[in-house]
């Protein structure tokens, strides 16, 4: 072997004997810079056959989670390859419809934390290539709005930009999207975002009046199943996984008291932009005013006062408005790039990402995504559970948070700390990128080192992020 790999040399072949008297024919390229001891222990693998004498049978999922693990990078090490978050922030949370940002379009918001990474970060806008904005509700997800924020947040035209819909995961979506574009090489610093005014984008739909084949959809399990409401496959949870309504009713209420808590000890304000707003009084008069906490925490929300609302979604169910997310608006954004770039450029590194990962599930009990996506995410990391300190699970309902928890095994003392959604509100394109400014300010007040991030998403899926502390 020794022989073969001298530098310089011609292909060279190498044939090795593996188990059950058969050969290979092995052919290198080398170059001056080769790693022989690679290629040595390689060879070497193939000779003894790995375990027990027996050739290892490596399966497309195995080679994925370990080419995913080299992309990003292990946890606890650190390469100047490694995409970095060095700012993530979010606006206040408003309540939809009579809440604090009810006279404030999508796009200042949106304008809002573009503007925050920059002045968080003290990076040049013009070191930033490319913008990603998750949005659900708005038409053709915000994309013309959106550009507008950039410019208007001072972004030059050669930060280019588009816009996603992974519904509930959009802002994750978007974040995870910038990651993989560094990583690629096509750009080495964006920015992944997410926003929604659910105010102005109106409640949740199925189809949204979108022009489909009725008929087609009607003779397909699946795809009828796609256009079910979320209310519904949170019922289906609880009846399916026997999650009690008392059991949703105490999680929201913990939601509930972590965030007033938080908001108590000033925990949120890393994390948050102070927005002005337009507020209109009882009379009609407006006034200006600047929005820094969240609406939707509400004192007294305790499972007693919980068990006394009625079910919205089916009679005789479980899911109430009290244990279900807030209907809200919101932007949040994070700032990514090269590990080198970040250090060349004197930046902050507040966080590196590990992973993302995408499952998809039944849809009509989409809310078990985030119990099929974190184990899945944390396999690719070559991660364990416990080496978890932080998990960021979204409450789109109770019933499905308790559930995934429950079935993980996760010690509720990890889950969502300064409370979730239930509590803060769910502003769907926004709710991905919030929780990765929420996980970092948290990590870094705790002084944990490892989070998840997860949520379900209608139509059947669960997505899932690894995000290291620095």
């Amino acid at each position: 072997t020794n022989e073969v790999l001298k530098p310089g040399r011609e292909p060279q072949f190498h044939r090795t004997k593996l188990p059950g008297d058969f050969f290979t024919t092995i052919t290198f390229l080398f170059s001056e810079n080769m790693n022989a001891e690679r290629v040595k222990k390689f060879l070497d693998h193939l000779s003894s056959g790995g375990e027990g004498g027996k050739l290892k049978t490596v399966t497309r999922k195995e080679t994925a989670a370990v080419e995913q693990n080299r992309a990003f990078g292990p946890v606890g090490t650190r390469s100047g390859e490694d995409v970095v978050i060095v700012s993530a922030v979010r606006t206040p949370i408003g309540k939809a419809k009579r809440g604090s940002f009810r006279n404030t379009t999508p796009d200042d918001l949106l304008k809002a934390v573009l503007e925050g990474v920059v002045t968080k970060s003290g990076v040049n806008t013009k070191e930033i290539q490319d913008v990603v904005v998750g949005n659900c509700q708005m038409g053709g997800a915000y994309a013309g709005p959106a550009r507008g924020a950039q410019f208007r947040a001072g972004y030059p035209i050669t930060a280019t930009s588009h816009t996603l819909n992974r519904q509930c995961s959009s802002g994750l979506q978007a974040v995870a999207s910038i990651a993989a574009g560094i990583k690629a090489g096509y750009i080495d610093c964006g920015v992944g975002a997410g926003v929604e005014s659910m105010t102005f984008g109106g409640a949740v739909t199925t189809s949204g009046g979108a022009p489909t084949n009725e008929s087609e959809i009607a003779g397909n399990k699946l795809a009828s199943d796609a256009l079910i409401p979320m209310g519904i496959t949170s019922e289906n949870v609880a009846a399916r996984y026997g999650v009690t309504r008392e059991e949703q009713d105490q999680m929201a209420a913990d939601s509930h008291a972590k965030a007033l808590l938080a908001q108590e000890k000033g925990w949120f304000e890393p994390e948050i932009i102070p927005v002005k707003a337009m507020i209109t009084d009882k009379d009609g008069n407006q006034s200006e005013a600047v929005i820094t906490k969240d609406d939707g925490p509400r004192p007294g929300s305790t499972p007693e006062k919980l068990a006394k609302l009625k079910a919205v979604f089916k009679e005789g169910g479980s899911t109430t408005a009290g244990n279900a997310s807030q209907v809200s608006d919101g932007a949040a954004a994070v700032l990514l790039m090269k590990r080198d770039k970040a250090l060349r450029l004197g930046l902050p590194v507040i966080g590196s990402f590990r992973g993302f990962k995408v499952v998809g599930v039944e849809p009509d009990e989409m809310g078990v995504g985030p119990a099929v996506a974190i184990p899945a995410v944390l396999r690719d990391a070559n991660i364990s559970a416990e080496m978890v300190d932080v998990y960021e699970i979204n409450e789109a309902f109770a019933s499905q948070a308790a559930y995934c928890v429950k079935k993980l095994d996760i010690p509720m003392e990890k889950v969502n700390p300064m409370g979730g959604a239930i509590a803060l509100g769910h502003p769907l394109g926004c709710t991905g990128a919030r929780q990765v400014a929420t996980l970092l300010n948290q990590l870094h007040r705790t002084k944990g080192k490892v989070g998840v991030v997860s949520m379900c998403i209608g139509t059947g899926m669960g997505a899932a992020a690894i995000i290291e502390a620095e």
